[in-house]
Parts: structure tokens; sequence; C-alpha cells
């Protein structure tokens, strides 16, 4: 079996190639200025038995995308299984403090990049006519509006509504396609975000918890596997039930 994952060594990234790794897929991932990590995933993988390659690649460039979907397939000797459509950026700013600029590079990677690794990976799924399963990261703010992440909030939602359509239209191939959306994840990026990430984000959590990148793993193979064969485009949300409680005005 083979996978390609976007945004390999990101912390959720990794946690999900090695997941498939363990799960006995032969994983391509892309990384962007990430040699050492990659490598190190690349010595991951290998070490659970399976085979792992990382090219460089931008997620939102159409013949990376291209030259990426092509010479793994020549790499694995097959068409891909499976995609993960993983990489994500984001910025911190106002509606209207956002710069042009920022929302354009939000959108190249998050948005353009689901559509680009999408459109390679079903065009190669339906030509070797054996289905497949296709898994985009979504948000919290595929619902929700988050302050300060206009461009990220835009773009999540945006995954969310091209996963419905990606569904739709794949589905007379066999080709699955589903978002797994995330809460509050404890990684190193997160950690930065607050003084205390995992205690905040506890404290609203019905769980009483943060996740972790391993909580991402369980859904995803879960949508890659025959027991989630008539499942697609649909959004799992992964989130310790954060967003799906009320804004409630009154004290318990």
């Amino acid at each position: 079996m083979f996978a390609m994952v976007t945004a390999g060594p990101s912390a959720i990234g990794r946690s999900l190639v090695l997941a498939l790794a363990k799960a006995g897929y032969d994983v391509a991932f892309t990384h962007r200025g990430a040699g050492p990590a990659a490598a190190a995933l690349e010595a991951a993988v290998a070490a659970v038995g399976r085979r792992g390659r990382a090219w460089e690649s931008d997620a939102g460039d159409a013949a990376a995308v291209a030259r990426f979907h092509a010479e793994a397939a020549d790499w694995a000797g097959t068409a891909p299984d499976v995609l993960v459509n993983n990489a994500g950026v984001q910025t911190w700013a106002g509606l209207l403090d956002l710069r042009a600029d920022q929302w354009d590079a939000v959108m190249h990677t998050n948005l353009r990049g689901t559509f680009l690794n999408t459109q390679a990976a079903g065009r190669a799924m339906v030509a070797a006519g054996k289905g497949g399963a296709i898994v985009n990261l979504g948000s919290g703010c595929n619902k929700l509006a988050f302050p300060r992440l206009v461009d990220y909030t835009a773009s999540k939602g945006g995954i969310e509504q091209f996963t419905k359509s990606a569904a739709v239209e794949l589905g007379p191939h066999g080709i699955r396609v589903n978002c797994i959306a995330p809460g509050a994840i404890a990684t190193e990026r997160t950690a930065a975000e607050a003084g205390d990430y995992a205690a905040t984000w506890s404290r609203v959590t019905p769980l009483r918890r943060v996740g972790t990148p391993e909580d991402i793993a369980g859904p995803l193979l879960f949508l890659c596997s025959p027991a989630a064969g008539f499942i697609t485009g649909q959004t799992i949300w992964v989130d310790g039930g954060v967003f799906s409680q009320a804004t409630w005005p009154y004290e318990d």
C-alpha cells in the first residue's frame, strides 16, 4: 500500500506518516526547508519496516506538485491508495490589518495546495481504477470564526466545502474524500500561542485535556480503512468536544 502526505515533518504530519507506516503503507511525503527533520522521518519509517521518501515541494506550486506526484508514483511503482493534505500555514492579524500578500500566502498553501494535490492524486487513482481515500486536515475554524485568523479561517472553511465537492465528483470512481478537524492540539507551534497552552485549552474542553498529534492518527487510519468504506464527504471533529459546546451566558 502507498500513501502520500504533505508537510510530513510537521508535528501532526510526522504522527500521521508514522501511523500510516505502522499500518503497512510506504509513505512519500513533502517538506519545505526541513531537510534534517525529513531525513529523520525517513529513518523512522524505515525503523518500522516500511519505505519512506521525502520530497522538498511547495504544496501550492502546480509544477512542484506535479513533479512530486509523478516522481513519488515512480518510486512507489503504483498510484497512491491514500493522500493526506496536511500542509498548512497561518498569519496572526485582524481583518483590518491583514495584508493581501499574507492572505495570498495562506490561500496558496492551505486551499490551493489541497486542490492541487487532490487533483493530482485523484487523476492517478482514477487512472489506476482501484479507488482510494483522500483526507484533508481542517480546523475548528471550519465551523467558527477564530480571532485574528481571518485568512486561516477562510481557507479551512474552504477546505471543508472542497472536501464535499471532491467527494461527490470522485465517489463514482470509488474514491472517498473526508476531512479531519482538530481542536486544540499540543505541538511546538501551539505552545507559543499561550503561556500554558495545555492548561488554557483544557479548562474549556469537555474532555478536560488538549489533544496530541497521535489523537489525529486513529481517525486518519479509520477513514483510510475498509471500515469507513461508506463514509465520504464528511468532517470528523477531533476536538475533545470543545467546538460542540455553545457559548452560554449563564453561570452553572
